[in-house]
């Protein structure tokens, strides 16, 4: 077990956060719990952050925690990674893998939790979905210490046709119903989230709920080159200019998830016409062009998709970057793309909060009633389509790079983004933490 202890000891109010995603984890995840940890001391409490040996990690990035106060106690219990660490050939035991690859997790946690509560004496514990050992945790920790469960859902354990799996889809719906039922309180992340949990648990208690939503710290984007380059302007609009876009993130094939078949096809048309030609294209035939999907997680069937439209001089996969290198990237390119299809119109990824934060323009491929798109429209995005409309993706997109090409100017959202900051979504937590704290003194009292 490695710790770190923070050093404010005048926050007499504790709350144990059980994240299995916490720096160095290179993932999306990362961020929001990294923004309660440090926001919380601010409005009275003191994080205690129960989270996995980095060993446990596939990817590490040590920039993705920037930011992090003292205030945080940060403990560490060893975990193996089912397909990395225990598997032979390739193969491994299905029992080590549920619910997740992680299981073993348990076996540390639970102990060091316990250690966690007896030493800093917390008033309530919160774990965070995904990872679904994280929500066993808390569980067990809450049943045996007898404090307040928050459960922090960024994804429901089950929607549409995710997990794919049989077996983890049954345990996960069974997971599921038994988690939202034991824990205290539940925070999800959008408005459609909790529409479609509360449909399918009716009998959940309306006052359990509480939505804060995945956000972006304002604090990263202090960084003096982030801002540079935010602050630079297209140096040339002539026929050496290649206009880049960029889609950070998973995406899938799916029909209605993340699929970018609708749009590779409508690239494949606008090749053939002459209005775009790939970025080692000649001179004159159309707007030069690159469109980089960094991280898709499924290379290997993106990859496919771009070479049946022979679009490989004008489409590229990347891999994953380090947090910061990957704002960096975000803020320098011309324009955003954004895929989130009608399958996901409950979900909205941490990465739109950044992009409309970054100031860049964002083409969006969303659902037409998700609330990705209502976030887009209070934020007078100009350039929404929906994900599988190749007429209107085609005839939006041709504008969108006229704009880009004739240095348009763009609106950014400026402060109407702010409600979305990680300070806010702090604040928010906070208040959920009083009101808990609130209940449990009436009810002692």
């Amino acid at each position: 077990m490695v710790w770190t202890c923070g050093q404010d000891e005048s926050l007499d109010k504790s709350v144990l956060m059980v994240a299995y995603h916490y720096p160095p984890a290179q993932a999306s995840g990362t961020q929001r719990a990294v923004g309660f940890g440090k926001y919380l001391s601010q409005f009275g409490y003191r994080p205690l952050i129960l989270s996995v040996h980095p060993m446990a990690y596939e990817h590490c990035d040590a920039f993705g925690g920037g930011g992090m106060t003292a205030d945080v106690v940060v403990v560490r219990s060893k975990a193996l990674d089912t397909a990395r660490h225990l598997a032979i050939r390739g193969r491994y035991a299905r029992a080590l893998a549920l619910p997740d690859r992680w299981s073993t997790w348990l076996l540390t946690a639970i102990p060091a939790g316990l250690w966690m509560i007896w030493k800093y004496k917390p008033k309530m514990i919160w774990s965070t979905y995904p990872i679904a050992t994280s929500l066993l945790i808390g569980w067990a920790l809450s049943r045996v210490s007898g404090l307040p469960w928050i459960v922090d859902l960024r994804d429901p354990l089950v929607i549409g046709r995710h997990p794919l799996d049989p077996t983890v889809r049954k345990l996960f719906i069974k997971l599921e119903a038994r988690v939202l039922q034991r824990c205290d309180r539940i925070v999800v992340t959008t408005q459609g989230l909790m529409e479609l949990l509360t449909q399918r648990y009716p009998n959940v208690a309306a006052d359990k709920w509480k939505i804060i939503a995945n956000g972006y710290d304002d604090e990263v984007f202090d960084d003096p080159e982030i801002i540079r380059i935010m602050e630079s302007k297209p140096t040339s609009n002539g026929p050496e200019r290649v206009i880049t876009l960029l889609h950070s993130g998973t995406l899938y094939t799916g029909p209605e998830e993340r699929n970018p078949a609708p749009f590779l096809d409508v690239l494949a048309g606008l090749v053939q016409s002459g209005r775009i030609c790939g970025f080692q294209g000649r001179r004159g035939r159309g707007i030069r062009m690159r469109v980089v999907f960094r991280a898709t997680g499924h290379d290997e069937q993106i990859r496919a998709m771009i070479q049946a439209r022979q679009l490989e001089d004008l489409v590229v996969l990347q891999p994953t970057l380090p947090y910061r290198e990957s704002l960096l990237e975000m803020v320098a390119v011309d324009g955003l793309l954004l895929f989130q299809g009608e399958a996901f119109d409950r979900l909205v990824p941490a990465k739109l909060f950044e992009y409309l934060r970054s100031g860049r323009p964002v083409f969006a491929l969303v659902g037409n009633r998700g609330d990705a798109r209502k976030i887009l429209e209070a934020c007078d995005a100009p350039y929404i389509v929906p994900l599988e409309d190749r007429h209107l993706i085609g005839s939006n997109l041709v504008t969108f790079l006229d704009d880009l090409v004739q240095n348009r100017p763009y609106t950014s959202p400026g402060e109407r983004v702010k409600i979305y900051s990680r300070w806010a979504g702090a604040r928010a937590l906070a208040e959920l933490l009083d009101d808990m704290l609130r209940t449990r003194e009436a009810a002692d009292g």
